[in-house]
This record gives structure tokens, sequence and C-alpha cells, in this order.
């Protein structure tokens, strides 16, 4: 997306809600909605979502894609930038800094000085970092989801990779746009997440009736054992490397509503419908609708479409009874698994979203997104017609 021919963010403030109107809770004379005293969410009208500060923000956090050598030059811009005149503290991954491009960059000691450095899976920079700014493409946005798993920082992403769905900003005016988002002067999206909870059983060796392991301590240890991630785009359940289709029950709030079969299913956010679920023939949704979209992937079945389900159900996936091999599952393309007869895969809306900052609006970014990375709906504009050639078309 070009800066150059459009008008910063700060010039579009849209006044109409996003939201459509209340409805009407009143039926008839004696009709009307019970109240629910439970509700949990409230959504906020997306054309008020705007970035502020409690304080200056006084930390970044830069995520750079790994051994590109074309973003070398842009992250040592904005380093400098960033440390020198913002005077800001900022956080960089290690393995950033050992690529021997910038470890043997003279030049670069003294910026490199003042860096925090951090490693995945390791250190926890969760309540360090005010904001976070990424230097490639879509999967930078998607890592710095993933080094957060509860509350996100904002972030702020430059469009220096292939596809670029994800990253509004042009790193050309750099400068001016970081400036005006450490001022608080900014639209956001709030991008929803998934809450996976994957529940395994431990196949020890052993009688197949203990539900319990002993450990070399004597201690008793749980059969099962279960890890927590938060997906920004989908989770893919396929069969892997196996022959044979994938066969895997759906349950929603409880209830089985399918078994799958075919290569696998794509449970995805709004923000990922745009992305392999898109390719596997699944509607492309607005990142504000609060929604959870469940795609087959090659389905042996004619009448299985794509499917959109409400943001507050919980969804589980499990491996069928009569299932020939066990699945695999991914996670926005990570922490790929094996799934096996026992385990469960349990899915909901997570309440911590990633709030993205937009280059000019929600809406407009999504638009500009379709057109310029998808090219949606181009193809050779029809000819005008003149009144002599619709008289000769006439029989």
């Amino acid at each position: 997306m070009s800066t150059s021919s459009v008008p910063s963010c700060a010039e579009f403030r849209r006044t109409q809600s996003l939201h459509g109107p209340s409805p009407v809770t009143t039926f008839g004379p004696k009709a009307c909605m019970l109240k629910n005293p439970k509700a949990v969410m409230h959504i906020q009208d997306p054309a008020s979502q705007r970035l502020t500060w409690n304080k200056p923000p006084k930390s970044v956090l830069v995520i750079k894609k790994i051994q590109d050598v074309s973003l070398l030059q842009p992250f040592k811009e904005l380093c400098i930038f960033l440390t020198e005149q913002k005077q800001m503290l900022v956080y960089v991954e290690r393995k950033v800094l050992e690529d021997p491009a910038i470890a043997n960059d003279d030049s670069f000691v003294a910026v490199k000085k003042k860096f925090c450095t951090f490693r995945e899976d390791f250190d926890d920079i969760s309540n360090r970092v005010d904001f976070i700014i990424c230097l490639g493409g879509d999967g930078t946005l998607l890592y710095a989801s993933s080094l957060f798993q509860e509350s996100v920082p904002p972030v702020m992403a430059f469009h220096l990779g292939s596809l670029g769905f994800l990253t509004p900003f042009n790193f050309d005016t750099y400068q001016t746009q970081v400036t005006q988002v450490i001022e608080g002067n900014a639209a956001i999206v709030l991008r929803s997440r998934l809450s996976v909870r994957v529940v395994k059983e431990r196949r020890e060796k052993g009688r197949a009736k203990d539900r319990k392991l002993i450990l070399s301590n004597g201690d008793a240890e749980p059969a099962r054992r279960a890890m927590q991630y938060q997906v920004l785009n989908e989770v893919v359940v396929d069969r892997g490397p196996s022959s044979y289709l994938s066969n895997v029950d759906l349950f929603l709030d409880g209830h089985l509503i399918t078994t799958v079969q075919g290569d696998g299913v794509i449970v995805s956010t709004p923000t990922g419908s745009t992305a392999y679920a898109v390719a596997a023939g699944a509607s492309m949704i607005h990142p504000n609708v609060p929604a959870i979209m469940i795609t087959p992937i090659c389905p042996h079945s004619l009448s299985f479409r794509p499917i959109v389900v409400p943001a507050g159900v919980e969804l589980k996936v499990m491996l069928s009874r009569e299932a020939r091999n066990n699945a695999w599952v991914s996670f926005d393309g990570r922490k790929r698994q094996e799934i096996g007869q026992g385990d469960s895969i349990t899915i909901t809306t997570s309440c911590f979203p990633v709030p993205s900052i937009c280059f000019r609006d929600p809406v407009n970014d999504w638009f500009e997104s379709l057109a310029q990375c998808l090219h949606w709906n181009v193809r050779k504009k029809q000819g005008y017609m003149s009144s002599e050639e619709e008289e000769v078309e006439e029989p």
C-alpha cells in the first residue's frame, strides 16, 4: 500500500457506527426479551476504537523476519531512530542479533549495547513492552501474537514481506507513522484470537487401566496433560503423513454436530478467514465480526460446506472411534503435534485480542488488503455499448 497518495490515519474519523441499530426487545403488546444478567461480552463500536496511552510509551519490541537480508537496513534505521531520536528502550530477540550481518557490523555496536534481549519460551516480556513494531510479512504479526499468552501490546506492522495482508504500513514514511503512534494518534482493530486447550492422554507402557503414573519420588502424576495456546489465524487438524482420510468428531457446546471425513478441518478467526480458510473455500470475514469459522479441508462429501458460528461457543475436536489413523494439529502453522485416541482440542474465543494499529481505519484497511493482496473481484471491465450497437443486437 502506498502512503504517498493516501492521507494519514489521523485524517480519517468515521462518524457512523459500524454496528447495526440495537434491536427492539419488545414484541407486540405483551412479549419481550428475557434479560440475561450473565451476559459476558460487550462489543464496542469498531469505529470508535482508537489508541490512547495512560502514560507515554517508553519501550518497544521490534520483531524482524529472521535471515532476510533485505530487512537489515530498515531494521538498523528503525532501531537508531527509536533509541536516539525517540529515546525508547528497544527489545530485540537474541537470535536476531546473532545474524552475522548484524553481529559483525561495527557501526551498529553502540546501538546494540542499548538493546534489551530475550529468548522465546524462556523470557517473559509481557509486562515490559509498551508496543510492538513488526518488520516483514504476515508471519511476523503471527509470531508477535504467539509471544503474548495474555494481554497483547498494540502492534504496528510494516509491509516488508511477500503478501502483507496484515501489514498495512509502508516503511518509506516510518518516522512520521511511528511518531503518530507514540503520540496516541491512530485507529486500531481488535483481532480476536482463539484460546485453545489441548488435553493428551499419557501413553506410557503398562496396564491400560492405570489412570496414574508413579514418579521416581513416589508421587502420583495424572494420566492426562494439558497445553494452552493463543491463536490468531487458525487451528488446523489434518491427516498428517497418513494416506487414510482423517476422521474426527466435532462438538459444539458439548453436542456432536458432525464427523469430518477428509483431509482435515480448519477452525479460524475472522482474521484467519483470509488465510488457509479462504484457500479451502471459506468466505472472508471482517476482523470486527465476532465469529468462529469451521472449514473442512477436501471433505469426502458433496454437501459439507464451511460454516460460521457465534464467537461465544465452545468447540471440541476429537479423534473418532472409527479413525484408522491419528491426526495432527498445528496452531498458526506452529507447534505441530500428533493427536491420538482420547486426546481433545477445545477451542473458544479468547478474551485477549491483538490490537492491530490501522493505517487509515478498520474498514478501509481491510478492503485495501483484499484488493492489493488477493486481487479480490479483479476482472476486465465490460465495454460500453452504444445505442447503435444495441439496435444491431435486437432480433
